[in-house]
């Protein structure tokens, strides 16, 4: 089994790109991959998407603001991820498409209209939003995120358990590389890069950092 986690913005524009592309991969190979979007907020990956976007990623008020959207977006999906992966995939790209594409405001009031549309239950998601659950789900996802020293999104990571759980990372997981990176080191190379899930360090993410 190949499992694949994609380390994204929960409100970013290329974030949403990338899960659709990941997506498209899972139903093109005939390989068993299970996936999972992870959200990422700390203060390098945001002053690092401001600055890309020409914005001033050292203006705290703008920094705060960031940070509070993604934080607060990020506990959302881990709500909605109780109630099913794969309506949280659903709910992360609703409400990206929103903000992004539709030009909405994230808000309490448009997390709330995307869980009508996707029925969801609504007094489930509260009663976990506010759960110790999500917030040591959340710190867990961070904590990851730390050890394997993330910054710029989005990023995949291809674990394959059937192989000694050999792994590697991605930057900017597009269609065409994640297909040649698919075919190039799980088929070919599979044992020239190791990284154990459940042990993961710094130096071995510079190790596997294939770009």
């Amino acid at each position: 089994m190949i499992e694949l986690y994609i380390f994204v913005n929960p409100l970013g524009l290329e974030s949403l790109k990338a899960e659709k592309e990941v997506m498209r991969l899972a139903e093109e190979l005939n390989t068993k991959i299970h996936y999972r979007f992870i959200p990422i907020v700390n203060l390098k990956s945001i002053q690092s998407r401001l600055k890309a976007n020409g914005k001033n990623h050292l203006d705290l008020q703008v920094i705060n603001e960031e940070f509070t959207n993604r934080y607060s977006a990020a506990l959302d999906l881990k709500a909605v991820l109780l109630q099913g992966r794969k309506i949280g995939r659903r709910f992360l790209m609703e409400l990206q498409e929103a903000v992004q594409l539709g030009g909405r405001i994230y808000s309490q009031e448009l997390v709330f209209e995307i869980l009508e549309r996707l029925n969801l239950d609504k007094e489930a998601f509260l009663a976990a939003r506010k759960s110790d659950l999500v917030k040591i789900a959340f710190k867990q996802d961070q904590q990851m995120v730390h050890e394997m020293g993330l910054v710029h999104l989005p990023n995949a990571v291809f674990f394959n358990y059937e192989s000694e759980e050999d792994g590697f990372i991605i930057e900017e997981p597009t269609l065409l590389n994640l297909h040649q990176y698919f075919e190039d080191i799980f088929h070919e190379h599979l044992k020239a890069y190791h990284l154990n899930p459940r042990n993961l360090n710094t130096q071995a993410n510079k190790q596997l950092k294939l770009v």
